[in-house]
């Protein structure tokens, strides 16, 4: 394989200490800003948010991401309010305070500026982006690559230990436009436009990436590899010998619905799924 990017050491190892890692998603409620948000106190925000990161953490997830994904429809980046970055700043402040484990951000509709200021205000280690380079379209419009802006956002802010984990062939969305490109070519250009992880979905939240396609692209870079949805304990064995980690959600959920508080039973069960592969 080509190399194609200068770096030399895996950022799951230096941001988790280990190799294989599972990441449990806060879904935050509803922001004030965002159309379903129907007044309630932020003190209760806060709280499901709280008892949601806890639940992961005592079930035994090595790490958090936490993602503004009650705000559906989610604008596209011009257009969120500050107000979102703020929420989001104080949620993962008193998540980092509580579980000391590594936290990571992700801001919807991909919008990394405000990733990257909610990262430094909070201590999270590492935000997600959902299209890092290249464009598609998706259900909030066309969506443009934001990589270049984004790293002197970063730079601006000195802000070079937080990481950057983007998706290839990225959910919700058409690849038309860059249909005449392989999968393993726009996986390489995440790496040519420095991202430091790189992410495999499926079509829509809760639907997995095909192993086929989790193959296909982890042949394509030699930076760290998780599947960002879709992962349950029943996959999680086979999806672990192909990556370095997962980042999982609907799962772990009361009814296998997102929306819903985290089960920890569902999590210790997932987490006991894990062990072999963990243990290797």
């Amino acid at each position: 394989m080509q190399e194609i990017s200068d770096k030399s050491s895996s950022a799951i190892r230096e941001i988790f200490g280990t190799d294989k890692v599972l990441i449990g998603m806060i879904h935050c409620p509803a922001f004030p800003g965002a159309p379903r948000y129907r007044g309630a106190d932020m003190s209760a925000i806060y709280d499901a948010c709280m008892r949601d990161a806890e639940a992961l953490v005592e079930g035994g997830l090595h790490g958090l991401m936490i993602e503004n994904h009650g705000d559906v429809p989610f604008s596209k980046p011009e257009d969120i309010g500050h107000e979102t970055a703020a929420f989001m700043s104080v949620v993962t402040d008193r998540i980092a305070r509580a579980t000391g484990v590594p936290l990571g951000i992700n801001v919807l509709a991909n919008a990394p500026i405000p990733a990257f200021a909610i990262a430094m205000a909070g201590g999270a280690k590492f935000i997600r982006v959902n299209q890092w380079a290249n464009a598609y379209v998706a259900n909030e419009g066309f969506m443009e690559g934001r990589a270049a802006e984004a790293m002197r956002y970063r730079s601006l802010l000195r802000a070079e230990h937080i990481k950057v984990f983007a998706d290839s062939h990225v959910k919700h969305g058409a690849h038309a436009i860059v249909a005449d490109r392989s999968i393993q070519e726009l996986t390489r250009d995440l790496a040519f436009f420095d991202a430091d992880g790189v992410i495999a979905t499926g079509q829509r939240t809760g639907n997995t990436a095909t192993i086929a396609e989790i193959e296909e692209i982890g042949s394509a870079t030699n930076l760290p590899l998780l599947v960002g949805s879709g992962v349950t304990k029943d996959n999680i064995l086979e999806i672990l010998k192909r990556t370095n980690g997962v980042i999982v959600a609907s799962s772990l959920k009361h009814g296998g619905v997102w929306w819903n508080p985290v089960d920890i039973e569902r999590v210790k069960a997932f987490r006991a799924a894990a062990e072999p592969a963990l243990e290797a």
